[in-house]
């Protein structure tokens, strides 16, 4: 039983087999599908591998790429041949000017814990040298603020009695318009303001005249000696 079983899966194998083989003749004997076949079964050697010997780039050579000629290439050859790589340890230390610039910038953002201690207590003091300076000045705003209130009020009664006198002195010359020429004059037309004008010069030489009856006066005034000490 076991070897008809056995029989029963071996046979699809066998006529698999031999439709490969048979298709295989065929293609080999048909000139068409021949180099098919042959480039098909072509088994290529694996590339031989010199990996004893390291890669070291010709740096007089202009076929070598510029990125290859950098120290930075050297660090990385000398890494991983070590001697072998024909490079000097020497050649691959930082210049000083720049083993300076990376302990600046070492020190710029990787400061000392006493560094950093010292900028806290400076910026602390900074803060607190602002927070009195602008204490002082509210200190001092405050205490003049009564007598900024006291002068607003003061320009504003001012202002208020201005506006008044203005208010006042234009009815009184639009009064004296409409007496002097019968009906009421627009403020604007050349009649009132030549009236206007007119009066000003009158005002103007009343208080010239007025203010030189006053200096005469004075001087006409007698000079009361001092008394005579005992």
């Amino acid at each position: 039983m076991a070897a008809y079983v056995l029989c029963g899966r071996i046979a699809p194998l066998c006529r698999t087999l031999k439709g490969i083989s048979s298709s295989k003749s065929i293609l080999s004997s048909n000139p068409q599908f021949g180099h098919l076949l042959q480039t098909a079964s072509y088994n290529p050697k694996p590339l031989k591998l010199n990996l004893r010997e390291p890669y070291i780039p010709d740096k007089d050579s202009e076929k070598t790429p510029e990125w290859q000629k950098t120290a930075d290439y050297d660090r990385k050859l000398f890494g991983r041949y070590g001697s072998a790589s024909g490079i000097d340890p020497a050649s691959l230390w930082p210049s000083h000017e720049k083993l300076d610039k990376v302990i600046a910038e070492e020190n710029e953002w990787h400061p000392s814990l006493e560094a950093m201690l010292k900028n806290i207590e400076a910026r602390e003091k900074e803060e607190a040298e602002k927070r009195m300076a602008r204490e002082k000045l509210i200190a001092a705003n405050m205490a003049k603020m009564p007598k900024m209130i006291a002068d607003w009020r003061r320009e504003k009664r001012e202002t208020k009695q201005k506006l008044k006198e203005e208010k006042d002195r234009r009815a009184k010359l639009l009064a004296e318009a409409r007496e002097r020429f019968g009906y009421a004059v627009d403020p604007r037309s050349p009649k009132f303001l030549e009236m206007v004008a007119e009066i000003e010069k009158e005002e103007k030489k009343k208080k010239k005249l007025m203010k030189r009856r006053l200096k005469e006066e004075q001087a006409a005034a007698p000079v009361t000696p001092p008394a005579a000490s005992s």
